[in-house]
């Protein structure tokens, strides 16, 4: 494919945001500070609207949110790394073991942070004795923003790339070669980030989806699986993966995020249903 006159250069921003003596603090790891610490106050907010919930009784308080910080912290750090080890490059990880602990050249799943975050909920949840759905909808209702923010952070570091294009838009990452290419990072913090975040911000505050535990859990699972399926399709899959099943467009991340759709729909239709119960 010629390279567009329109494509964009890389900006060419420095993966480390500043030098701490010879401790580096990279891009990637103060995204996922920031999204955390972000979420935190956004969800704080969620909670101190009695409106918004069933009852117009929040199901947990500031207080608890201030305490589950760390699990989901720990959750999405030790869950993502986790996650992309085992389902992503593992022969590599088991070859060299001191890799493990490089998260700040990136390999974070996604899939594996939510699997660790549910994890978190289901623990601290009966530790305390706070509604199960109550706190995965507060966490589904803020997860779009840390998503945004670390898909950016993707861009940064130069990984994560989409396909060589001539679109207008068609960025050249210096190490992905000299072809033009989708910015497949910024759709991912468009669609995952900023949409999902409005959807569920409409839900939640136009239809009170808040009301009807798990309602909000569900559309999260199910618009993150349908935004990264769509983008999948311009996102160049991992070297050491490929393609899946045979084909030339089936990916990975398709595959971990279609039983997300299914799931969240389920999960949808069976909040609505108990709620119109109630």
């Amino acid at each position: 494919m010629p390279i567009s006159l329109s494509a964009l250069a890389f900006p060419n921003i420095d993966p480390v945001a500043i030098n701490l003596g010879p401790v580096p603090i990279h891009w990637y790891g103060i995204g996922y500070v920031v999204s955390i610490l972000l979420g935190w106050w956004v969800s704080k907010r969620l909670v101190s609207q009695p409106s918004l919930w069933r009852n117009d009784t929040p199901p947990l308080k500031g207080e608890d949110l201030d305490d589950f910080l760390m699990w989901a912290a720990l959750g999405i750090v030790l869950g993502g790394r986790l996650g992309y080890i085992l389902f992503y490059d593992l022969p590599i990880y088991l070859a060299d073991p001191s890799q493990i602990v490089a998260v700040w050249r990136g390999g974070m799943s996604f899939h594996g942070g939510l699997l660790g975050v549910v994890l978190a909920i289901i623990v601290f949840t009966r530790k305390r004795n706070i509604p199960l759905f109550g706190l995965i909808d507060t966490m589904a209702a803020v997860a779009p923003i840390g998503i945004g923010i670390v898909r950016i952070a993707n861009f940064i570091n130069q990984e994560l790339w989409g396909k060589p294009t001539d679109v207008p838009w068609a960025v050249i990452f210096p190490a992905a070669g000299p072809e033009p290419r989708h910015p497949s990072q910024l759709y991912e913090a468009a669609l995952e980030g900023l949409v999902l975040f409005l959807v569920l911000w409409v839900l939640i505050h136009v239809f009170r989806k808040l009301k009807s535990p798990g309602f909000i859990g569900g559309a999260f699972i199910t618009g993150y699986g349908i935004s990264r399926i769509i983008v999948e399709f311009y996102r160049v899959p991992d070297a050491q993966l490929g393609y899946q099943v045979g084909t030339d467009w089936i990916t990975r991340g398709m595959i971990l995020s279609l039983p997300m759709v299914l799931i969240g729909v389920i999960a949808m239709i069976w909040a609505s249903r108990v709620s119109r119960r109630a």
